[in-house]
């Protein structure tokens, strides 16, 4: 594809942004694989044609309120990139693309901005936020129509608080330090993740060290477009994790993507480098485990087919899928099963599903019956936004299964050994 983009009036960033466009030869295998076309069947609600119509905005020929709808359905989800033969960094163009959106104060204002910006990354205003979400859950006429999608998706119950220690030591032989990212939403939405990844990691040999100065990652605010707080996020947390570790990780695909993005988000700023070495020094608990190997096999307490959902942001951004599969396989008495269309988003993707809802609910059916398909009697990801929206999806369906972090079921194999 010939591009005429005016690289040097575009953000630091612009050189990943042209390669991206020029690279895409449009010759359309990322169809299949994106969510949005598969709904929509439309050409400018796919990666190549959005490909297109970000070009030609950068060069000019279209204005942004041109293209706004097709961008904003994108999901971010990067399965295109995983499918694309030619080797297009979709995600090199689509996050900065709306932060320059952004810088030219064409951009219109968004829930789904409002909300990864301000509440999401705060824990105590999310839990606040839920916890007045419950009492209007079930009188959702007296909520206006644009918080109606968020609200409903209020839990019945919001989990207890669990307080993690800034250290936790290792069992038995040491085999090393680890930092831990504790994350934001899902602090509240399930602290057990935390609580449990502590708890296997230690078992594993590992000191576990969560930074007390540590906050959010930043991914939900540079998926958005908010690239002035991604790098402040940023910023707080290279400082916070400047600790001797053998990793930094984090059990949550879409922070573990941001974490590894620092390089990007930084691009242009004095401290780029310390972002790009941040970044190599990030792995998924997953990802860790697998190529530290597990010292001793776990066992359920009882036989278990169980159905595995590739997280977007572990699959296609960060490429970790046999890491989960591996260890799963390794629970004695667990059979695993594969999704059809796994490859397929399930319609969370950050705060998609409150600013995107019919979409992200078909998408989440979808998910579902794919799901109930297998006859799998629990369902395991990494993602506690795929968590939220697979077991919503399924209840609407009648089909209320419970969902698991791969680490929780890992937890609860090593619990039931004891």
């Amino acid at each position: 594809m010939q591009h005429n983009i005016p690289v040097g009036e575009l953000p630091p960033r612009g050189e990943e942004m042209a390669k991206a466009v020029q690279t895409c030869v449009h010759c359309g295998f990322c169809l299949p694989t994106c969510p949005t076309y598969q709904v929509l069947g439309q050409e400018t609600d796919s990666p190549r044609g959005r490909i297109f119509l970000m070009k030609e905005v950068l060069e000019g020929k279209l204005e942004v309120a041109d293209v706004q709808k097709h961008l904003d359905q994108c999901l971010g989800c990067l399965a295109c990139q995983t499918a694309c033969p030619s080797g297009v960094h979709y995600g090199d163009l689509i996050s900065p693309f709306r932060d320059w959106v952004r810088e030219t104060g064409k951009q219109p204002w968004s829930l789904r901005r409002w909300i990864a910006s301000l509440v999401l990354p705060r824990p105590w205003l999310f839990r606040l936020a839920l916890q007045a979400g419950q009492l209007v859950r079930n009188r959702l006429w007296l909520v206006p129509p644009t918080l109606r999608p968020m609200v409903a998706m209020v839990p019945p119950e919001v989990p207890k608080e669990i307080k993690l220690a800034e250290f936790t030591p290792a069992q038995g032989t040491k085999r090393g330090t680890v930092a831990l990212l504790a994350g934001c939403a899902q602090q509240v939405l399930s602290p057990d993740i935390n609580a449990a990844t502590i708890r296997v990691l230690s078992r594993q040999g590992f000191d576990v060290v969560i930074p007390p100065t540590q906050g959010c990652c930043g991914a939900l605010a540079w998926h958005v477009g908010n690239g002035p707080l991604a790098k402040t996020q940023a910023r707080t947390n290279i400082k916070a994790f400047e600790i001797e570790c053998d990793a930094i990780l984090s059990n949550a695909a879409g922070c573990g993507s941001g974490l590894k993005e620092y390089g990007l988000i930084l691009k242009g700023e004095s401290d780029e480098s310390a972002g790009k070495k941040f970044a190599t020094r990030v792995r998924d608990v997953c990802e860790f485990l697998d190529e530290v190997g597990l010292i001793d096999p776990p066992t359920l307490a009882s036989p278990m087919r169980v159905a595995y959902h590739d997280a977007c942001h572990l699959a296609h951004a960060q490429g970790v899928t046999s890491a989960p599969r591996k260890l799963l396989r390794s629970i004695k008495q667990l059979e695993l099963a594969e999704l059809e269309h796994g490859e397929i988003c399930c319609g969370s993707a950050g705060t998609y599903n409150i600013d995107q809802p019919l979409l992200a609910a078909e998408l989440g059916k979808r998910k579902a019956e794919s799901v109930i398909t297998t006859g799998a009697c629990c369902l395991v990801t990494g993602n506690i936004g795929c968590m939220v929206q697979i077991h919503q999806s399924l209840a609407k369906l009648g089909h209320p299964l419970p969902v698991l972090h791969t680490i929780q079921l890992l937890d609860q194999a090593y619990s039931a050994k004891k």
